[in-house]
């Protein structure tokens, strides 16, 4: 084969691997961990930490109370539990209906300087061993506090990711069915993570870390949960998974309110390989780097580029060469972004076909990296996010 054939199928085993076979991997090697006796830790029945549950909320009107009820309501020891919500630059009526609820400590002020720094603020006045993160426009489960807090019995346990669900209102709702998809094999992805070493950074739906570890992070930062919970990792702590904790969010209203979510996000994965490069180095962080380049860096920084190129040294190998191998593998390159374009139409009328939008929204995705590349890159992201519109959960 020439060069122009190697690199074809170096670049898509490259895409394959990120995809697909890490999954695969990480599978086999946390059998294989198993069998040979390396369980993970067993729970005890030792004395629960006192625990602070954060929200950050910005002009959350509609759902505040909801969510402060949703909170009051979790299965935690009596005089173990605080809820602390901090409503800094809110202008509508949030800061006041979630005064209104005795026992909840509420900050605010009136300066909106984003959620870094209103994090920053809160973390000021927790005075309890562990702290969980959870978004406002979300709703938690009865147990959630309890099976992120049994984590905590092994002194490795830096951190406990919880997990993240959409809900899905519609069932013409395209933005849902990607989503929600998209968080369904991301949460099968962390536990096998977690069973293997660590979560390779937390979501900020619902997260947890010893407060002791929280470490300041600069002001710009855009995911200031994947950046917190993997500088935690780098002391050599561990982040675990929960899937019995978890937050319920309802999902975007459109694809075009979830495309600017993504965008966010993907400058963000972009600013936080800059910051985290130190993990680059396999030989330092031989497991975390690992994890990390496997299901992240790949896939946010790598894969996005390599599509294009595969496309068109597929192209070349067609037009030079002609064996059938290169043929079929053009055949369902084309087949496969025939079936996202047809996706995107559907996806316009807000009609869902389940063949079609799993393709759809994988093109939907890189696309996005794309975007927010260019976005980091001119450094145009404000750490003031716009909220997103999403369906509502009534």
């Amino acid at each position: 084969m020439n060069l122009a054939a190697w690199l074809l199928f170096l670049f898509a085993f490259i895409v394959f691997y990120s995809y697909l076979g890490y999954g695969f991997l990480i599978t086999i090697l946390v059998f294989l961990k198993k069998k040979i006796g390396k369980a993970g830790h067993t729970f005890s029945e030792a004395p629960l930490p006192a625990v602070t549950l954060v929200v950050a909320a910005f002009n959350e009107e509609d759902f505040i109370g909801e969510k402060i009820e949703n909170s009051l309501s979790l299965d935690y020891p009596e005089g173990l539990f605080k809820l602390l919500i901090i409503t800094d630059g809110s202008s509508d009526r949030t800061p006041e209906i979630a005064s209104s609820y005795p026992g909840v400590i509420v900050m605010h002020q009136p300066e909106r300087r984003g959620k870094v720094a209103a994090i920053e603020r809160a973390m000021e006045k927790v005075d309890t061993p562990i702290v969980v993160f959870t978004d406002a426009n979300t709703t938690l489960n009865k147990a959630c506090i309890l099976n992120i807090a049994r984590h905590y019995q092994d002194e490795k346990t830096g951190g406990v990711a919880g997990e993240k669900k959409v809900r899905s209102l519609k069932e013409t709702q395209v933005a849902g069915a990607g989503e929600g998809l998209y968080w369904k094999y991301e949460s099968y992805l962390k536990k096998l993570d977690a069973e293997l070493y660590t979560v390779v950074g937390a979501a900020g739906e619902l997260f947890s870390i010893r407060t002791h570890l929280y470490e300041k992070v600069p002001s710009d930062v855009l995911l200031d949960d994947f950046i917190i919970s993997l500088r935690i990792c780098q002391r050599g702590y561990r982040v675990a998974y929960e899937p019995e904790a978890y937050a319920v969010e309802a999902p975007s209203a459109s694809m075009l309110e979830e495309q600017k979510r993504k965008i966010r996000i993907s400058a963000g994965g972009f600013q936080s390989i800059v910051m985290l490069r130190p993990l680059l180095n396999i030989f330092r962080y031989p497991v975390l780097s690992f994890q990390y380049i496997s299901h992240r860096v790949l896939r946010w920084a790598v894969c996005p580029f390599l599509l294009p190129l595969i496309l068109l040294l597929n192209i070349y190998l067609v037009c030079t060469n002609g064996a059938w191998p290169f043929q079929a593998l053009l055949a369902a390159q084309v087949l496969f972004y025939a079936a996202a374009l047809v996706g995107w139409y559907y996806s316009t009328r807000n009609k869902k076909v389940k063949l079609l939008y799993v393709p759809y929204y994988f093109l939907f995705l890189n696309i996005s990296l794309y975007l927010g590349l260019f976005r980091y890159l001119r450094g145009k992201q404000s750490v003031l996010w716009d909220k997103a519109a999403r369906e509502n959960f009534a």
